[in-house]
């Protein structure tokens, strides 16, 4: 797919980029060769590959869920300035 010079004036008006008239053909060749590679990308079979989400073959290691710790929130509670059941109040602030 090769792209004109209209294109790449579309996709700069669309991605808010400003390019000179003189960068406009470098901008149309650099983009068309990527869409060319995409092309050829395309075309390779991938039949036989399976879908993956990471290259390597890793497991993560996970920790088991417990509990490690006792809750403290009256002791947290106890020295704010306002708490009513169980949560802390706060000065309104949005009118």
């Amino acid at each position: 797919m090769v792209l004109q010079r209209s294109d790449v004036e579309k996709i700069a008006h669309l991605a808010r980029l400003a390019v000179s008239e003189e960068e406009l053909a470098a901008y149309a060749s650099s983009l068309s060769d990527i869409l060319k590679f995409v092309e050829r990308m395309d075309s390779a079979d991938v039949s036989r590959v399976a879908p993956m989400a990471h290259p390597l073959d890793a497991v993560q290691r996970l920790r088991e869920d417990a509990v490690r710790e006792s809750s403290q929130r009256e002791k947290f509670q106890a020295i704010a300035p306002r708490v009513e059941a169980g949560l802390y109040l706060v000065p309104k602030v949005i009118e």
